[in-house]
């Protein structure tokens, strides 16, 4: 993986206004090795506990806009809280990490550092984090609307109406059937093959005559 180190008077443009002092207060705190990856495609962020006199150490995606960049760091933040109270006794992603991560959730809604759409999508994440960005589609799809370059003709395949045809970025082109839970079941044209796609998957509308 390809990655920089970055002092953390570098990390203040990765980070919307007015959070930068309140982050590095937690990095210094319990002596964060913070290292922010080029991209990634599985995951936006990660956390290994210290260990063995090695500091604790999160990566997040650097190619995040600035909002989804610090919710993914809170998230990884929270699963460093969470060890350093219980250690490995609890889940992952169980109830003490949820309570860990609402709290620092309401800490950076205090401050005020997230536009008010953004604010309305926390709320959920707030009630009932999940315990991946995936399943966090809703918010997803707004923060991503505050990213600084947009792809054209790119869009959200839950932004589409039923029945819409759409091209992936493998050239391959489907028939948008119907959401379950947090999936649609797609055809591809081409083999008649259905396949569960993410609602937050960025794809190309197109329009041809299926044959």
């Amino acid at each position: 993986m390809a990655a920089v180190e970055h002092p953390l008077k570098e990390l203040a443009r990765y980070l919307p206004d007015g959070s930068f002092d309140y982050v590095v207060k937690y990095l210094y705190q319990y002596k964060v090795h913070l290292t922010v990856a080029r991209s990634r495609k599985s995951v936006l962020g990660d956390y290994r506990h210290a260990y063995q006199g090695n500091n604790h150490r999160i990566s997040v995606n650097g190619n995040l806009n600035a909002y989804e960049f610090l919710i993914t760091l809170l998230h990884e933040l929270a699963h460093l809280l969470t060890f350093e109270q219980y250690k490995n006794r609890v889940e992952a992603h169980g109830k003490e990490w949820k309570a860990t991560y609402s709290r620092l959730l309401v800490e950076f809604v205090g401050l005020g550092v997230f536009p008010p759409e953004i604010v309305v999508a926390l709320k959920q994440s707030i009630i009932s984090p999940s315990a991946t960005a995936n399943g966090e589609t809703a918010l997803l799809m707004v923060l991503r609307k505050f990213n600084t370059t947009q792809k054209p003709g790119v869009c959200f395949i839950a932004d589409l109406p039923l029945g819409a045809l759409f091209i992936l970025s493998n050239g391959k082109i489907f028939k948008k059937g119907e959401l379950r839970r947090k999936r649609y079941f797609c055809t591809e044209l081409k083999t008649g093959l259905v396949y569960t796609v993410s609602a937050i998957t960025e794809v190309k509308r197109v329009e041809i005559r299926e044959h």
